[in-house]
Order: C-alpha cells, then structure tokens, then sequence
C-alpha cells in the first residue's frame, strides 16, 4: 500500500505540472490577491475531488459511454474557458484605455477586486474544472490504476480521489505563494498587462481546442 501511495503520488505531481486551464486561472487570480488565488485552487480541487467521487461510482464511465452527453459537456466546458478568456482580454483592454487616457495611472500594487476575491474566485475555480469532460475522463481511467489488489473498490477510489484533491491543494499552493513573493514585479502595470493578456489568450485557445476536437 504504501509504495502503491508513493507512485500516486509522483502520478499526481506530474498531472499538476501539466499546464492547463486551471492553471492559468489560478496565476491570474493570485495576480489579484492571495486569498483570491487560494481560494480558485480550492474551487478547481474540489472539481477534482467531485469528479474522483463521479469516477468511484461509475458516472464518469456513463459520460465516457454517451457521445452525446460527451458532446454537450465538452462544448458547454468551450464556452466556459472562451467566456472567461474573452471577458480577461476585455479587462486588459479597458484597463490600458483608461491608463492612456489618463484616468488610472501605474500601480506598484494591483487594483483591489474585493467583490471577486472570495466566492467568485472558488466557484470560477469549481466550475472551470467541472466544465472539462476530460477530468471526467481522465479521473475513471486514472484512480482505478491505483487500487491495490483485494482492497475495497469505492472506498479506496474515494480515498484516492481525497489525497488527489488535498495533494493539488499544496501543490498549487506554491503557485500562489510564488506570485504573492513576485507581486512587487509582476504587479507592475506593463507586466501585468502582458500576463493578463497570456492567460486570456490560452484560456480562449483552450476553450476553441476544446470545441473542435472530437
């Protein structure tokens, strides 16, 4: 069990290093501030934690089965990450207008969001991660790797799928905690600027991908 849990989890750290959506949107929410940053990953690990729940009880396979079903998901999941990409361009494109027409001016801190610093941060977290047909996916051809042999089926899927989650949750915390020691830099108007524009143009990117592949 234990070297079972020891390969989990060096599987786990390799899903996380993979960039994604999720990613994107936790730098540029830790961009605003710590807790709104903290606050996504928990939103995007508790999509985790549910499609690991999914998975155990063999709902994932039912998505996996339907091409329609997958179908439906994988465009609403496009709208979502274009939704989010475009409204960040159109944020980046406002802020500079009012910048030049010298309505703002630099900032070494970032405008405060405190509207969007809490429930907003979480549940945009949530509902990028549940708007991915292939977490769905992925999560029921992943945690049953790892269920060692003549252990409990579900029990040991949900465990698994909890460890996932909470694992995640210290991994992209370091992501959050990285941008908050950086924010002197990247908070600088240019440089934000640049990195809101990145991450509005993957997350689009992302989103299109998404709506074109079969």
């Amino acid at each position: 069990m234990f070297t079972t849990l020891i390969a989990f989890l060096g599987a786990c750290t390799l899903i996380a290093a993979s960039p994604g959506p999720g990613t994107m949107l936790i730098i540029r929410k830790s961009l605003q501030s710590r807790r709104a940053g903290f606050l996504t990953v928990l939103g995007n690990e508790t999509g985790v934690f549910v499609w690991g729940l999914a998975a155990a009880f063999g709902l994932t396979a039912l998505l996996a089965a339907s091409e329609v079903a997958y179908d439906v998901m994988r465009i609403v999941g496009a709208v979502v990450l274009v939704t989010f990409g475009v409204r960040t361009l159109l944020e980046v494109r406002r802020g500079a207008r009012k910048a030049a027409e010298g309505e703002g001016s630099p900032r070494l801190e970032p405008e405060p969001e405190p509207e969007r610093s809490g429930w907003s941060s979480y549940r945009t977290g949530l509902l990028v991660n549940l708007a991915n047909p292939k977490a769905a996916v992925f999560a029921m051809s992943f945690l049953p790797q790892f269920v060692p042999e003549g252990m409990p089926h579900l029990p040991t899927m949900v465990g698994l799928a909890a460890i996932w989650a909470v694992f995640e949750v210290g991994y992209y915390g370091m992501y959050v905690w990285f941008v908050g020691r950086m924010r002197a830099v990247l908070s600088r108007e240019r440089v934000r600027r640049r990195l809101e524009q990145a991450s509005g143009g993957v997350l689009v990117a992302l989103g299109v991908r998404m709506a074109v592949e079969g």
